[in-house]
Parts: C-alpha cells; sequence; structure tokens
C-alpha cells in the first residue's frame, strides 16, 4: 500500500488556504469524514490564530494577552472557560446532557508560553515582535491545536455528538522551573480527569506522522548544589584544618561514580557537574567550596531515589574529610513515562482518521534527554504524549526545538485537531 503523503509545501511562507490540507487519507467512516470536513472549516482560522501568537509570544506566567485570546474565542464557541488563579491559563470542561456527576474527564492539554530566544526568522511575516521571546518550542501550535479541538467538540456538544465529557487544559509556563503543571493540578485541573492526552512538536517526524512510545519518552532533569564549610586555614598545615580543595575535588570526581554504582544501571541516572568553585589564593585554605550540576534519569524509580541515595553518599564522604556540608537539591521534572492503553488509543485514533495502516501514519521514537511537566499530570491519571510531526516534507536540514529559526508545517495544526477530536469522538476511553 501506498504510504498517504502530504503535498509539498513552501514553509514558512504563506500559503493560501487550498494548499492547506491534512495530508491525504485513504478510506474513512462517515464519523472521520465529518470530523475532517468541520476541523477543515476552522483550518483557515487556526493557522491565522497561530501565526497571530506567534507574532506575539509570552514568557511563563506573563501568558496574558494569549489567555485573552483564548477565552474570546471559548467564550465565543459558547463554552464556559475559567482562568487560572495566576491569571494566566485556562481550564474547559465540555459536559454532555445526561452524563453521570462523577463521571471521569477525559483531558487534552496544551501549552501556552514561549521561550527567551530571539527569533531568526527574518524572512516569516509571523516572526516574533517581542525582542528576546519567541515560541521556539512549538507551543504556539500545541495551543492551536487543543483550541481548535475545543471548537470542533463543541459543535459535536450543539449537535449531540459528544458522548463523554471532556477536559480542555492550557498551561501557563511549562518552560519554567516549576513548571506550570503544578498550578493546573493546584487549582483542581486533574480533579475528575481519567485519562489526559498531549502533543508534542517533533522537527524529525513528517507532518501527518506521529511518533509513539510506550513508556518513559522524556527523562528527568534535577539540579543541585553541594556546599562544603570548614574553618579554613594555611597551606602549609593542611592537617589542622579542613582541606576544602582536596574535599571538593575529591567530590567532583568521585560522588558521580558512587552514585551511578548505586542505582540500577538501567535506570540511566547520570551526575554530571557544570561549574565547581574553591578559594581565591595558592596558600590559603578556603572556607567554602561549591559544586554545581546536574542529575538526570531516564526512568521513573531512579527519580525517585536519587536524592536519598545523593545524601547518604554525600554524608559518607563528608565525615571523611571533616567538612560541614549541605546540599540543595532541585526537583525538576519526573520523566513522562507513556501508558500503553493510552498509547494504543493514539494510534486506533491516528491510522481510523486517516485510513491508513500504522507503519503509514505512526513511527516509533525514542526517548528525549529533555524534560516536560507533562509527567506531573501523569503521577494523577494514566495518559501519553506523542510527537506530532511538523516536517515539511522536502525538507532536507533539521530546524531542531529551543533554536531561533524553528518553525513548522502549519498542515500539522489540522492533523494534531483530527487526532484529538477522534480521540475525543470516537477512540479515547477512560
Amino acid at each position: 500500500m501506498n504510504r498517504p503523503q502530504p503535498a509539498p509545501q513552501a514553509s514558512p511562507q504563506p500559503i493560501a488556504s487550498e494548499s492547506h490540507k491534512a495530508p491525504a487519507a485513504g478510506r474513512a467512516s462517515a464519523a472521520e469524514s465529518a470530523l475532517r470536513a468541520r476541523v477543515r472549516a476552522y483550518e483557515a482560522e487556526l493557522i491565522a490564530f497561530r501565526r497571530d501568537l506567534h507574532r506575539h509570544p509570552e514568557l511563563g506566567r506573563q501568558e496574558l494577552r494569549t489567555t485573552r485570546l483564548l477565552r474570546e474565542r471559548l467564550l465565543a464557541a459558547g463554552l464556559t472557560p475559567r482562568v487560572l488563579p495566576g491569571g494566566t491559563g485556562l481550564i474547559v470542561d465540555l459536559v454532555p446532557a445526561g452524563t453521570k456527576a462523577g463521571a471521569p474527564l477525559l483531558a487534552f492539554r496544551a501549552d501556552i508560553d514561549a521561550l527567551p530566544i530571539d527569533d531568526a526568522k527574518s524572512e516569516a511575516p509571523y516572526r516574533s515582535t517581542v525582542p528576546g521571546c519567541c515560541h521556539a518550542c512549538g507551543h504556539d501550535v500545541h495551543t492551536t491545536v487543543v483550541l481548535g479541538t475545543a471548537l470542533v467538540l463543541a459543535d459535536a456538544l450543539r449537535e449531540g455528538r459528544l458522548r463523554q465529557p471532556v477536559r480542555l487544559i492550557f498551561q501557563p509556563a511549562e518552560e519554567a522551573m516549576p513548571g506550570g503543571a503544578l498550578d493546573v493540578i493546584e487549582a483542581g485541573g486533574m480533579e475528575g480527569v481519567g485519562r489526559i492526552f498531549a502533543v508534542h512538536c517533533d522537527p524529525r517526524v513528517t507532518v501527518g506522522r506521529i511518533g509513539l512510545r510506550v513508556g518513559a519518552i522524556t527523562s528527568a532533569c534535577d539540579a543541585l548544589v553541594l556546599s562544603l564549610d570548614g574553618p579554613g586555614g594555611h597551606t602549609a598545615r593542611p592537617h589542622l584544618t579542613t582541606d576544602l580543595v582536596t574535599a571538593i575535588g575529591r567530590f567532583a570526581a568521585e560522588l558521580p561514580a558512587a552514585l551511578a554504582r548505586r542505582m540500577d544501571p538501567r535506570w540511566g541516572v547520570s551526575l554530571v557537574w557544570g561549574r565547581i568553585e574553591a578559594g581565591s589564593a595558592p596558600n590559603v585554605i578556603p572556607q567554602h567550596a561549591e559544586l554545581e550540576g546536574t542529575v538526570r534519569c531516564l526512568e521513573l524509580a531512579g527519580w525517585r531515589e536519587a536524592p536519598d541515595v545523593l545524601h547518604e553518599l554525600v554524608t559518607s564522604m563528608a565525615e571523611t574529610h571533616r567538612a560541614k556540608w549541605s546540599l540543595d537539591y532541585k526537583r525538576g521534572v519526573p520523566p513522562v513515562v507513556n501508558e500503553a492503553e493510552s498509547i494504543a488509543q493514539f494510534e486506533m485514533a491516528m491510522t481510523s482518521q486517516f485510513g491508513a495502516t500504522g507503519d503509514e501514519v505512526v513511527e516509533d521514537t525514542e526517548q528525549s534527554l529533555g524534560g516536560e511537566d507533562f509527567s506531573w499530570y501523569l503521577e494523577h491519571a494514566p495518559g501519553a504524549l506523542a510527537r506530532l510531526g511538523v516536517r515539511a516534507p522536502h525538507e532536507t536540514g533539521v530546524r531542531d526545538l529551543h533554536q531561533g529559526d524553528f518553525d513548522v508545517d502549519e498542515r500539522a495544526i489540522a492533523v494534531g485537531v483530527e487526532l484529538f477530536g477522534s480521540l475525543a469522538l470516537e477512540h479515547g476511553r477512560v
């Protein structure tokens, strides 16, 4: 069978609406065809909305304009969004008439913030107008996909075609530390949610396809600062004081190896230092020394155990060197661990909606070493994150995430809306 491929598109230049169609599909059911027609009816508006967001990016917990635009459009669709207590980000529920009290919700999440990066796309008409701020991670696409899902499902709700309650989450500050997922959870955003889905733009995946992986798809990254203190002294008499330079050097060399030997190697736990500081004169033993670095973990179990093991190891090593110590261990995010059933629902929705076999529109994806705060939602409900293909078929290079020239093939927006719409209307179950 020939794989359905989208027609080549010159990205990121403006494109006429006729060329902005979702990838060609094979045979589809009446419901799937109706969903595609709904999505296409909104497609031009959604592309314009994404470009507006791209022109006006906002950093984490500053997304006031983005929140206002989303709220206004959701209200116009007959929905009742509620803004998070911090003033940025929204939650909106769609509940069919006759839904039993306490029925679990199927949730879809978007992140709405941008990055502190200059936009390097000098020729794009939707280039960022905000110096030092750019949607270089595709959050404008994620936001637009979930907005499009809201519009399609609002139509379905009015027409009696939505058969299960749905929650749409527009989350602030995914790029911040701690991430805005915790803001949503604190505001009750996961109460009643039975399963949650999200997509993330992937410039390595061609538009019209998604990347899926059961288990960990991102990694954990924590930060730590190890401080050692002592009375100081003369380098001629190290035996009378605490030799912090030697001590901090031993910690730098030995602590990563000691941690690795205490953790299951399958967890992929690694400690890497990025800064070491001690002393200011060649003949003075300093009173203070510091190490700063990151702990990265591929598996959730390793992320949970690493802080306790590090504290135990530091206690033992510091005692050997007679040094006082403190360990400032800052939690980042756990790995995103995709649930197998949620991945199966993702694949069913994608293949059914686009009338293709799995290998035509779905591909395996590898685990990323980056962090993603969608993981916090998965502490409260099962779910999955998919890689949304945004690469134009004719592109030979890859404009990577978190770079100023990052851009997408905008047909990915319609693909994402169809995918989420198919989950909400047909294939998603809690």
